[in-house]
């Protein structure tokens, strides 16, 4: 019988085939340890704070320097925490209080953690160690709000780490989705993320660390440890408006493992970028950790540039065994061009050099202030029931303007030049509060969530249009020579915005994880969420209101036929009231209409290999009903029968192939398209920005313990840059490099290479005459210091 040891020098579990559940350390990669030279015998200071049984064995075996035999099957619980001086046989038996499980010595530098009663022995025990570098076997919570393997989720799932973000050099939320099947990022105006997901457009689909960020902007990745990109509707877990699914940002968090690293890139046009995580324990109860990071650098396109910083202090308080507090405040900043990219003729992407700025630079820009404060609060009010509390208050100032590319004229010579500006600030306040009981009845057992989340936000919303001239609202300008620099007045057209919304939000929410047999689990649960809105238009001073009930239910079955395999069946709903995704604007008439429904059927498999590689499939249908548009027979008249379909099917493929080959791997086929007539579109026209292939791998072989090469491939099928489908993006196949280096302990280097061989694309749109190319071949050496 192979059974598993928790054992340095790395802080993970992992298991052999008939041992316990693999599992990652949630929070990042497993991080290299001292070598066990332990002695259980001698009391140490220990510091664990409550946290998935699972994480806090592996935090164990580096505080006591001593190995952990594990001969059972960990029960998925969490850990009461361990403070103070103690034997490591004295704090392992803490550690597990409640469990059901009992800690016995083996040796001088080994105990066994049993179940109680059992009179098992291990002969000849194996030791299994995770790869430091596998990214397989994740422990997630943002699906669940639970701690459970991301197999046991009935929903595709994809998790982005933080080893793949700087292996590959990733720069922003767009690069990150390239590895999420089923999810395109559109260009957003040149000053937002706007993904696509499942056929399904959203700026607001975005979270941070399960709470709501729904602002528009573009999102740094400096103080992230990993995204996750859950796909279908999930209101349960995450409210209104998740039609096609949600990516969540999971930060870093200060813990008592001292942390010290400074990053400094270069490259390719103009890239200049630095970044500084530096963190530890500077008490038994206090760690902390301080992200930052400043860029200022310019972009292929002619006279586009961006600077950024960012600056994310965090502290962890472990305030007895039993409560974990958790604070962190970012201030982020982001300046830019505003950049809308060429425009179309003939049904295709211009023919025009990539690097052609059509428009006026020096009066297109994006500029974007957060300060966002978080703290957490979570106690063990005993060994199965568990509160947490999670407030974030957020101060979001955005403004932007553009002078950009409309349509060129039939000859092909001239093409027409728009501006305008909005200006949109945000102040939000959300609340969640989660107790979640964890109980066995005979053979069956339950993990039981219930929850509340409040929030508060209110938005100023403000538009005006560019006049040229006086009084023209466009103006052409040669095809040939398309930047211009004309004088501009912004100032208040007929029908632009100006307006201050009140959001308040409601939600209850109740989940069952039921665990039947060793092979079959259930999950089910429902959110009750009141949305208010309160309108006040400042032009003619109308105010409005609309109150939506919403009741999302969520259900999944999970089959095990054994350990590492997982198949799954789940169905949920989400919904969006009609006063769009930012809430911006309200109407006498869609005061009144019902919201937005997104239905998503999924049935899918995971399975976990024991090299550390992660296997998952999944085929959905996915409904979205009750779409308001004009009235074809009247378009003075809105009605609500618009309606769409999303049928698909992804594979992904993320950890080790070998002990040194890393992958990550995704495929999406994917079909969206219209199932009902409206004046933009006829049943079947296909949704805009949804191509029906996407493939992207990504491989790191290490070919000596100092030094490795990567390569990649992205593919992309032809895709319509809006729902008229009169425009097509061409199809495109893009080849990525890299090169890594290990100088010393503390000293790294690598060289990433984009678009090797130079290929000529169109990336994504935000319009038939705003389409953005893809980048030349870009070179960026990326230099880490350890200290």
């Amino acid at each position: 019988m192979l059974l598993p040891i928790l054992a340095l020098p790395v802080l993970a579990l992992t298991s052999v085939p008939t041992g316990t559940a693999s599992a990652q350390v949630p929070g990042g990669a497993p991080r290299a340890a001292p070598a066990t030279t332990g002695d259980t015998t001698i009391s140490r200071r220990f510091q664990i704070p409550s946290q998935p049984l699972v994480a806090a064995l592996a935090e164990f075996t580096r505080q006591s320097r001593v190995r952990v035999r594990v001969d059972t099957e960990l029960p998925m619980v969490r850990a009461p925490g361990v403070a103070g001086t103690l034997t490591p046989p004295e704090a392992l038996r803490q550690l597990i209080a409640g469990s059901g499980l009992v800690a016995r010595g083996v040796d001088g530098v080994t105990l066994a953690v049993q179940q109680e009663n059992s009179d098992a022995y291990v002969l000849d025990p194996v030791e299994v160690v995770a790869r430091p570098e596998s990214e397989g076997h994740v422990v997630i919570s943002t699906a669940t709000k639970t701690d459970t393997p991301l197999r046991d989720v009935p929903q595709a799932v994809t998790v982005v780490s933080r080893k793949l973000i700087a292996d590959q050099g990733m720069q922003s939320m767009a690069d990150v989705v390239r590895y999420v099947p089923g999810v395109t990022m559109g260009q957003g105006e040149g000053n937002r993320d706007q993904p696509t997901i499942r056929g399904n457009a959203s700026t607001s689909t975005f979270f941070v660390n399960g709470v709501r960020d729904d602002v528009q902007y573009f999102r740094d990745l400096y103080n992230v440890e990993r995204v996750e990109g859950l796909k279908g509707a999930n209101a349960l877990m995450f409210g209104r408006g998740t039609g096609g699914g949600a990516i969540n940002r999971v930060t870093k968090a200060a813990e008592w493992t001292p942390t010290r690293e400074v990053t400094v890139q270069g490259g390719s046009y103009g890239t200049r970028r630095g970044a500084l995580d530096v963190g530890q324990g500077v008490s038994e109860t206090v760690a902390l950790r301080f992200n930052g990071m400043y860029e200022n650098s310019d972009r292929f396109r002619r006279d586009v540039s961006v600077e950024r910083y960012g600056i994310n202090p965090a502290v962890t308080l472990a305030a007895g065994a039993a409560t974990r507090v958790t604070a962190d405040f970012e201030h982020f900043y982001d300046y830019r061009t505003a950049d809308r990219g060429i425009p179309s003729f003939q049904g295709q992407p211009a023919i025009a050099d990539a690097r052609t700025f059509f428009g006026d630079p020096s009066q297109s820009w994006s500029d974007a202030r957060i300060n966002v404060a978080t703290a957490v609060v979570e106690h063990d009010i005993a060994s199965a029931l568990q509160i947490r509390n999670r407030t974030v208050f957020g101060d979001y100032d955005k403004m932007y303007q553009n002078v950009f590319p409309g349509s060129v004229d039939s000859t092909g010579e001239l093409v027409s030049i728009s501006a305008y500006n909005q200006r949109n600030d945000r102040s939000s306040l959300i609340n969640q509060t989660e107790l979640t009981y964890r109980v066995a009845t005979g053979s069956v057992s339950h993990t039981l969530l219930g929850g509340v989340e409040v929030g508060r936000q209110v938005s100023r919303n403000l538009r005006n249009t560019g006049f040229f001239e006086g009084t023209a609202t466009s103006v052409t300008a040669p095809f040939d020579d398309p930047t211009i620099s004309l004088p501009v007045a912004f100032r208040q057209g007929e029908t632009d915005a100006h307006n201050r919304t009140l959001a308040t939000t409601v939600g209850l929410y109740l989940q069952d994880q039921v665990t039947l047999t060793p092979y079959l689990q259930l999950i089910a649960g429902a959110r009750l969420e009141r949305f208010d809105l309160s309108f006040h238009n400042f032009r003619n001073g109308e105010d409005l209101d609309r109150r939506d009930d919403l009741i999302s239910p969520r259900a999944g079955l999970v089959v095990k036929p054994m350990e590492p395999l997982s198949v799954y069946g789940s169905y949920g709903v989400s919904y969006l009231p009609s006063s769009g995704d930012q809430f911006a604007s309200l109407t006498a008439t869609t005061e009144t209409l019902e919201p937005e429904k997104f239905e998503n059927y999924e049935v899918g498999a995971k399975l976990d290999v024991v090299t550390g590689l992660s296997l998952s499939a999944a085929v959905y249908q996915l409904d979205r009903t009750n779409t308001s548009a004009p009235d074809p027979a009247d378009p003075a008249r809105t009605i609500q029968t618009g309606s769409q379909r999303t049928k698909g099917f992804e594979l992904g493929a993320t950890g080790n192939l070998t002990s040194r080959w890393q992958l990550a791997a995704g495929y999406a086929n994917q079909d969206a398209y219209v199932t009902s007539r409206t004046l933009q579109a006829v049943p079947g026209a296909k949704v805009a920005l949804v191509p029906r292939n996407t493939l992207s791998l990504w491989n790191k072989y290490q070919l000596h313990r100092m030094w490795g090469i990567g390569a990649g491939i992205i593919y992309q099928d032809e895709m319509f840059a809006a729902i008229d489908n009169a425009v097509t993006l061409p199809s495109f196949t893009r080849f990525d490099a890299g090169a890594f280096f290990t100088l010393s302990r503390e000293l790294r280097a690598q060289v990433n290479v984009e678009n090797l061989f130079d290929t000529r694309y169109f990336i994504t749109s935000h319009s038939n005459n705003n389409i953005s190319p893809g980048s030349p071949r870009a070179v960026r050496v990326s230099v880490t210091a350890g200290f």
